[in-house]
């Protein structure tokens, strides 16, 4: 009994590490908002491995999911990324006085921001209710779309990466990234899934590639997150269009 309900309890656990990721960036700790964000990317990948795993899947398993990614990849991250532009981008020295400062910001109010993350938060909806729908035999080896997952871990590592490496402030860039991201979520661009990756790499292949990133984690947590999230981004797709051409993966 336990053990079926095993991979729910990980998206309760994703839920709760997205409410304490909203709670962080209202509160203006965001590299605590987002390590947040990515606690929830790791319970989400962990709950679909548990589930078949355990054999425990179910309708209600996988509308819970859906849910809980909304909040934790479409809400949280929407939430943290205004706070971030907000706190850190408020009148920044690039743009002060010029056409895009008042553009960024006018009275202490971001509407660029806030256009830019409710467009990621409308895509990561919308990417949500479309995996809904789609039937499984459409899923066996890509997703269509970016993953709300993937996304939401991207949007957390590069504001992790600016706090730690970034000297100027660059709201266009950041702003850019989320337009980026609602467009790939929304795409029919092909993303292997997790599934996919562990066949194509073996199982062996994939532990060790595991070990080594944990290895690296533990020297350079943010850099290592980031190239793990921007890597998945931007080279999954060039891999299964060259590689794959859309041919299904042996089990």
């Amino acid at each position: 009994m336990f053990m079926n309900q095993l991979a729910n309890m990980m998206s309760f656990f994703s839920l709760a590490a997205s409410f304490m990721s909203i709670v962080f960036s209202l509160e203006g700790h965001f590299t605590f908002a987002c390590w947040a964000v990515i606690g929830s990317v790791v319970c989400d990948g962990l709950d679909g491995q548990i589930a078949r795993f355990t054999k425990s899947t179910s309708e209600f398993g996988k509308q819970l999911d859906s849910l809980v990614d909304v909040v934790a990849f479409g809400v949280a991250p929407a939430i943290l990324g205004y706070k971030f532009v907000y706190e850190d981008f408020a009148a920044p020295a690039t743009i002060v006085g010029s056409f895009l400062g008042r553009i960024f910001e006018y009275k202490g109010f971001h509407p660029l921001a806030m256009f830019a993350l409710f467009m990621y938060l409308f895509c990561s909806g919308f990417r949500l209710a479309k995996y809904n729908v789609t039937p499984k035999e459409a899923l066996t080896n890509y997703f269509l779309g970016l993953p709300t997952t993937a996304a939401g871990g991207v949007l957390a590592s590069f504001i992790l990466m600016y706090r730690k490496h970034a000297r100027v402030p660059n709201p266009e860039l950041f702003l850019c990234l989320e337009l980026l991201l609602a467009f790939f979520l929304i795409s029919r661009i092909r993303y292997l899934n997790l599934d996919t990756i562990i066949r194509l790499v073996g199982k062996k292949t994939f532990a060790v590639v595991l070990i080594i990133v944990i290895i690296l984690t533990l020297f350079d947590p943010e850099l290592t997150v980031f190239i793990l999230t921007a890597g998945y981004l931007l080279v999954c797709p060039l891999i299964v269009r060259v590689f794959l051409n859309g041919r299904t993966v042996p089990r």
